[in-house]
């Protein structure tokens, strides 16, 4: 396949999952996998309970965003320079994490898209939803079938690595695979920068780029810097949306016991009846917290964060003083130029010597 097949078939997995999205009853392969997609859904559910029909469909929108053909287009002109493609394909192995559904799709296109062999290493947590779409994608070009696989029991070589994880398992990673050209992402987060002048619709938004996925996703906010003296009275209004997590039995048992031991280990908070807001220094966060700093000049928090871009997945604001950050709402709709922890992986992939 040359790479105008190879994208015409992303482009096409696009439109499939925008009818699933839309529950577009005439589309034809829609018709074919329905079944096939709803006891995956269901499945993925009773695995992970954290996998929600609501988030798998938000997933799901999310790649239909992503593989738009004009996008695709754009994106991949700037790597014109870099395409051969009578070089001979590799095959990378690809470790998936399972923190929200179908996160590790990007790595899947970008090893695809670059004519190489995807070899995946799938969560657990998340085992089922990939390899469906890796089905969907074979029907609409068969010629993808030699370039799919899975790793189970099997033992399948590879040349190169591409693993996300935690910073524990990131140190494992770097010495499994020590002699393997590779990437090895860490824990990141999302932090937001407000001012006080946010519109209602801003903050709602904003309650997307915490809440979705239970705030699991490396690209949640789980951090937010504040003016001095800010109000959280239209903040908790607009996130308002999002109260019906506290009906999920297992972010309402972290949401119960976080407040418990604020209350016992006497920590002040705000609560707007499903999440915990409190003040702390730190990125990282349990879920149902979200911790907040404030701050009295935008300049020095902009230098601030820039000193810490290496914890920091992305930055939400609509303040032109901060730098690379990006508008409310749009956290969980990555562009596809937007690299987890900022390393290029398509320029990686055809770097890689044949």
């Amino acid at each position: 396949m040359n790479i105008e097949k190879r994208i015409e078939a992303f482009v096409r997995l696009g439109e499939f999952f925008r009818n699933v999205s839309s529950q577009n009853s005439e589309d034809q392969l829609l018709i074919k996998y329905s079944k096939k997609i709803s006891e995956a859904i269901r499945e993925s559910e009773n695995i992970n309970p954290w996998f929600t029909k609501l988030n798998i469909y938000n997933a799901i929108n999310s790649l239909s965003y992503m593989l738009d053909k004009n996008d695709i287009y754009d994106w991949i002109s700037d790597y014109k320079h870099l395409i051969k493609e009578d070089k001979k394909p590799l095959k990378i192995l690809v470790v998936m994490a399972g923190n929200i559904p179908v996160v590790g799709f990007h790595d899947f296109l970008c090893v695809l898209l670059s004519g190489n062999i995807f070899v995946g290493k799938l969560s657990s947590k998340d085992s089922l939803l990939l390899p469906l779409i890796a089905e969907v994608l074979i029907d609409i070009e068969p010629d993808f079938k030699n370039c799919i696989y899975f790793q189970k029991n099997n033992k399948i070589d590879y040349d190169a690595v591409i693993s996300t994880g935690s910073n524990n398992t990131a140190r494992y990673f770097e010495y499994f695979y020590k002699g393997y050209p590779k990437i090895v992402r860490k824990n990141r987060m999302g932090v937001a920068v407000l001012t006080g002048k946010e519109s209602v619709q801003n903050l709602k938004d904003l309650a997307d780029d915490i809440f979705m996925y239970f705030g699991l996703g490396c690209r949640n906010v789980s951090k937010l810097f504040v003016p001095e003296n800010y109000s959280f009275e239209n903040l908790f209004y607009a996130f308002e949306s999002y109260n019906t997590l506290i009906k999920h039995q297992k972010y309402f048992n972290n949401y119960k016991y976080n407040k418990a031991v604020f209350n016992i280990d006497d920590i002040k908070y705000h609560d707007n009846g499903f999440a915990l807001f409190k003040e702390d220094i730190s990125f990282s966060t349990p879920i149902s917290v979200v911790n907040f700093e404030y701050y009295n000049d935008i300049n020095k928090l902009n230098t601030y964060l820039k000193f810490l871009k290496d914890k920091i997945q992305c930055i939400v604001s609509r303040d032109n003083a901060i730098e690379n950050k990006i508008d409310f709402g749009l956290t969980q709709k990555p562009a596809l130029s937007d690299y987890a922890d900022g390393v290029d992986t398509m320029e990686f992939l055809l770097n890689l010597p044949a």
